[in-house]
């Protein structure tokens, strides 16, 4: 069979596509030229390569013959990788959950050949089952439809197209954001707390770390012991559960029950930064190791499986091998036994929770699988306190089992990876190795976001300086859109707080001001999700809502905040001000579920500090000093290190720092809180207590 459209394709998703016997063509204006032409509707499928379901759709209906026939007869076919192409994906997202009131992936949505939608769903069976339409039966209604009543599409797709803009309008409202609303947002949080299994609602559970970082930053100012309690039972959770490998380290997607045991077994660059910054955090305010490891276990994974040979990182890989769905991650006793021993195999089947039966049921049938996933309902710490051991000897003799398993899974088929480099979720694990370099004191990781940057800085930036949004296979590409920038700049900042090189925050505000010029919304305010330069669609998305990731714009908002902050320029601020003036009418309508925007809020309400080491680098006093402050747990910290290497350059972006200089040759710490600076010091302790005394 000949190949499709797609077959020249970057994607790795759209390749799988390739074969298919539907002609896919990928978002192109021959595709939508051919629809013209050939007057046909277009049938758009969007996906991603570590979509279970998307798997699921393919090999029902877009491997079939059958079903392909009648897709080729009736549509233009276009398959669209959703993070290549974030904007499309929103855009007829939004349409789906107007139409549907749902959404999800795989999405499907019929186009008139003008782009405009009069149909969508997430899923569709190949044959009608329980009610629910299946595509060929929709093939065959739409064909009849288009021939015979086509005014009647054309007046729908119109009216749809019409109200799409809706859902990206966010109008002044005159509503107010104050400190008051921090406290309603923890409440809502703390109404949908599951108190027994830690996370939020019910089943299926998401990580969704940025609430742990809002919860932190209100515990943090309010001194609320739940909103701490609310932190550490999801953390730990989530660690014991098998939404985390506990084999090859790394978290799967989320959690399909309540209990975090059965995930769908993807696993996102996302989510591995953003989890790691939780714990990082968590570890900070609390400095149990409990966070500190598996924040270095994190990136463990992503350092070892996740990490291209020229420094950028990969986006993900499949919950799917050899057609299974977790087939890779997955034991039997039998294999325990055989691997490890009769005894001891009994040993560590009792704490990872295995049994004959399967410890899980398939989703679909409820039937036993005879398949286990690991996981822990005891901490290493509490089984140690039960069998009366040391923690660290069970927590060694564990180690040595793992790495036993992990070896002989690694025989295994894997999981498809998804080897492209995304210029977003690059940006986030560089803020997270950043930020895990200088809390963990580890230095492989602050080299490992260099290299990302450089890789960024190499591949990913055009000529004019402007960034690109994806990399494979030798090949840059697609308009950068606003996460990439507010992401990247997020790690910019993280890397100049790590290393206090004046370029990664130079180029933080050259980035700054690109995405001022290329995504502000002049008239309302805030930051589209396309350039202005970009492909018109039906509506020119605009998001704020912090779903599995943060929008744009929440990050955007806290990054503002830090740059004032950082050069001393309230210009910055002044942008933040107007966002938060924009977005009051939306976030008020539920708190809970902007909770990024929210950490950007706890930054505008409490107190904040600037923090001026003037001393060299390779000073012991200067370590000590740093030392001091990336033990601290301080969100609204900005610190800065002013040495004879950057001084000048330093000076240049933070004019404020000009004067400041190593009182009588030592190692000198200046600290500033709301406004008001305080007399400088050269003793450690009694930085450290400079810090607490003005703690929120």
């Amino acid at each position: 069979m000949a190949p499709n459209h797609l077959i020249s394709e970057k994607s790795p998703y759209l390749i799988q596509h390739a074969q298919n016997p539907v002609d896919w063509y990928p978002w192109c204006e021959e595709a939508f030229e051919k629809a013209d032409t050939d007057n046909k509707p277009i049938f758009l499928s969007v996906g991603y390569a570590a979509c279970h379901w998307c798997h699921v759709m393919e090999k029902e209906s877009f491997e079939d013959e059958e079903a392909a026939g009648y897709l080729n007869d009736t549509f233009i076919c276009i398959k669209v990788d959703r993070e290549e192409r974030p904007d499309i994906d929103s855009v007829y997202m939004a349409a789906c959950q107007m139409l549907t009131g749902r959404g999800g992936w795989p999405l499907t949505v019929l186009l008139t050949p003008d782009k405009k939608p009069f149909f969508a769903a997430t899923y569709i069976p190949k044959n009608s089952r329980f009610g629910r339409p299946g595509l060929i039966d929709i093939c065959k209604q739409i064909k009849s439809l288009w021939e015979k009543d086509r005014d009647k599409i054309s007046d729908s797709a119109a009216q749809i197209s019409s109200h799409l803009g809706k859902a990206f309008d966010f109008q002044w409202t005159g509503e107010i954001i104050d400190e008051s609303i921090l406290k309603t947002a923890y409440e809502e949080l703390e109404s949908s707390f599951d108190e027994e299994h830690g996370g939020f609602g019910s089943a299926p559970k998401f990580p969704t770390p940025h609430r742990m970082l809002f919860l932190l930053r209100y515990y943090h100012r309010t001194g609320e012991e739940k909103a701490m309690i609310m932190v550490r039972k999801t953390l730990k959770t989530m660690r014991l559960g098998g939404i985390w490998d506990h084999v090859g380290f790394g978290f799967h997607r989320y959690s399909t029950d309540k209990v975090w045991l059965l995930p769908h077994f993807e696993k996102m660059l996302y989510d591995q930064a953003l989890l790691a910054i939780a714990y990082l955090e968590a570890y900070q305010i609390t400095q149990d190791s409990f966070y500190a490891k598996t924040a270095d276990d994190i990136f463990t994974y992503v350092l070892r499986d996740m990490t291209s040979d020229t420094g950028g990182f990969f986006t993900a890989e499949d919950a799917d091998s050899e057609g299974e769905e977790g087939k890779f991650y997955v034991w039997s006793t039998h294999e325990f036994n055989a691997i490890l021993g009769a005894e001891r195999g009994k040993l560590w089947q009792r704490f990872m929770n295995l049994n004959s039966q399967g410890n899980f049921s398939d989703e679909a049938t409820g039937k036993k699988t005879r398949s286990n996933i690991l996981h822990l309902t005891r901490s290493f710490s509490e089984w140690a306190e039960k069998l009366e051991m040391e923690e660290t000897d069970l927590a060694d003799r564990w180690e040595k089992t793992r790495e036993t398993l992990f070896h002989i899974r690694k025989k295994r088929t894997p999981p498809l990876k998804d080897d492209k480099i995304l210029t977003d979720w690059n940006g986030l694990m560089i803020a997270a190795l950043a930020m895990g370099s200088r809390i963990l004191g580890n230095y492989s990781y602050i080299e490992a976001a260099k290299r990302s940057a450089a890789f960024i800085q190499r591949r990913l930036t055009d000529e004019t300086g402007a960034l690109l949004h994806r990399f494979r296979d030798e090949e840059s590409g697609i308009q950068a859109n606003a996460n990439d920038y507010a992401f990247y700049i997020l790690g910019l900042i993280e890397l100049f707080r790590a290393t206090f090189e004046p370029e990664y925050i130079q180029r933080a505000i050259d980035l700054q001001e690109q995405m001022l010029g290329n995504f502000w919304d002049h008239e309302n305010s805030g930051f589209y999700l396309t350039s202005k330069t970009a492909e018109q669609l039906p509506a020119r998305p605009k998001e704020l809502y912090d779903g599995a990731i943060p929008s744009a714009n929440s990050i955007a908002f806290s990054n503002l905040l830090l740059l004032s902050r950082l050069t001393g320029n309230t210009r910055w601020e002044k942008y933040a001000e107007e966002m938060v003036s924009a977005f009051a009418g939306s976030i008020n309508q539920q708190l809970s579920a902007f909770s990024y925007f929210l950490c950007g809020l706890e930054f505008v309400v409490g107190k904040k500090h600037e923090v001026v080491i003037a001393g060299e680098t390779t000073s012991p006093d200067t370590e000590k000093m740093l030392s001091v402050l990336d033990n601290k747990y301080a969100p609204n910290m900005v610190v800065f290190l002013k040495n004879s290497q950057n001084e000048k350059q330093l000076i240049e972006i933070a004019p404020f720092t000009a004067p400041i200089k190593p009182v009588a040759d030592k190692t000198t710490a200046y600290v500033c809180t709301d406004f008001a600076c305080g007399s400088p010091t050269t003793d450690p302790k009694e930085l450290a207590s400079m810090i607490e005394k003005t703690k929120d």
